[in-house]
């Protein structure tokens, strides 16, 4: 019997190999390049439903090739995981608690740029 991935992994290890990735890709191809980095036998199922749901996030873009599509990266990895993080969020109906100790989690450096951002003065939100 084979380890379950945690929540999340699969779409993180899809996106690696489509960031690696010098072109778009079909489902076929992402399957196959996991299980070449070691990521054990998917299905093809499995591979086409996650990328589609990627593509569903905004994460992935796809273009026609055939019947099927090929997928490749649309943003940087950061994109999945604030996606993640809004969603987690969005789960709470309180959210102030939720922030409150997410905040007081931070780094000193990572609290200094949550004050930047929220004041517009960097650039590195579109990261």
């Amino acid at each position: 019997m084979s380890a379950r991935r945690s929540p999340g992994a699969l779409e993180t290890e899809i996106l690696a190999v489509l960031h690696e990735a010098s072109g778009p890709l079909s489902p076929g191809e992402v399957r196959a390049l996991l299980s070449d980095k070691g990521g054990g036998e998917l299905s093809y199922s499995a591979v086409v439903t996650t990328l589609t749901r990627l593509h569903e996030k905004g994460v992935v873009t796809r273009e026609r090739s055939g019947r099927a599509y090929r997928y490749a990266a649309s943003a940087a990895p950061s994109r999945l995981i604030a996606w993640r993080m809004r969603r987690l969020l969005d789960a709470e109906a309180d959210h102030a608690p939720v922030l409150t100790h997410f905040i007081s989690g931070l780094s000193a450096g990572d609290e200094e740029l949550v004050r930047r951002l929220l004041l517009g003065d960097d650039e590195s939100e579109t990261r």
